[in-house]
């Protein structure tokens, strides 16, 4: 009589064999790949550095309005009032919209203490700041003199930095991996090891606002009376774009 259960338990261990040898040899080939009684591929790192100048080409300044009352509905109404005439005339020396970003906008209960030590209400202060972006430095003078004439409470330092700084890092960049190869080559002709492949590039960047020109006094942040006078001599100098590349070879 035909024992079907019995034909079946060998087709089961047959199959299971099968898969037994198959994974013993996917074993054998993953470890023959690997570098010799090394688990782990033996490496070395190379770092090569770019710098590159370049002439900032933006200034910016943080123009601050602050208003104080007994009546919220009047203090945003005053606050408003002197922001759009700041806004207006800053647009009319060609400053465009894009250039001008809303920072803060905040309004905060006063308070006073009396002899007693009793908190008193005293109303509101409503402050409200703006960052202008200045692309053509001839006009500097201007916004600082606008910003005096539009009862700006507080004008914030005036910084000079790139907007846009990928032409800078991608040159920098070029000279960094140029440098980390030539070391790489340099290394192993000294040392006697073969780079056999690239395996993983890290990059390192570092760009930073340009310091401030403080010639003119405007160390830190100022009143409108105390820039009304000013007409800064501009020296933006330039700022120098640093970029570090390091390559990681396998080597035999």
């Amino acid at each position: 009589m035909f024992d079907i259960s019995n034909r079946l338990y060998k087709i089961i261990a047959g199959f299971l064999a099968v898969l037994a040898v198959y994974f013993c040899f996917e074993a054998y080939l993953g470890y023959a790949t690997l570098p010799q009684n090394n688990i782990y591929p033996e490496m070395v790192s190379i770092t090569g550095e770019g710098k590159a100048s370049v002439s900032p080409d933006v200034a910016k300044v943080n123009l601050g309005i602050t208003t104080e009352g007994t009546k919220i509905e009047t203090i945003v109404l005053d606050n408003t009032t002197k922001m759009n005439a700041l806004l207006g005339d800053i647009k009319t020396i060609g400053i465009e919209s894009k250039d001008i970003t809303t920072k803060s906008y905040s309004l905060q209960p006063r308070y006073e203490w009396d002899q007693n030590g009793k908190r008193i209400s005293r109303g509101y202060t409503l402050s409200q700041s703006i960052e202008v972006k200045i692309r053509d430095f001839t006009k500097i003078g201007q916004v600082l003199e606008i910003a005096a004439n539009n009862e700006v409470n507080n004008i914030g330092d005036l910084q000079f930095t790139i907007d846009d700084l990928e032409k800078a890092k991608a040159e920098a960049r070029t000279k960094a991996i140029a440098q980390a190869k030539a070391k790489a080559q340099v290394i192993a002709a000294q040392t006697g090891i073969k780079l056999k492949k690239l395996s993983s590039i890290y990059e390192d960047s570092g760009a930073y606002p340009y310091p401030m020109y403080d010639s003119s006094g405007m160390g830190g942040a100022m009143t409108a009376k105390e820039i009304s006078s000013i007409a800064p001599t501009i020296q933006t100098g330039e700022q120098e774009i640093t970029v570090r590349i390091t390559l990681n070879y396998r080597v035999k």
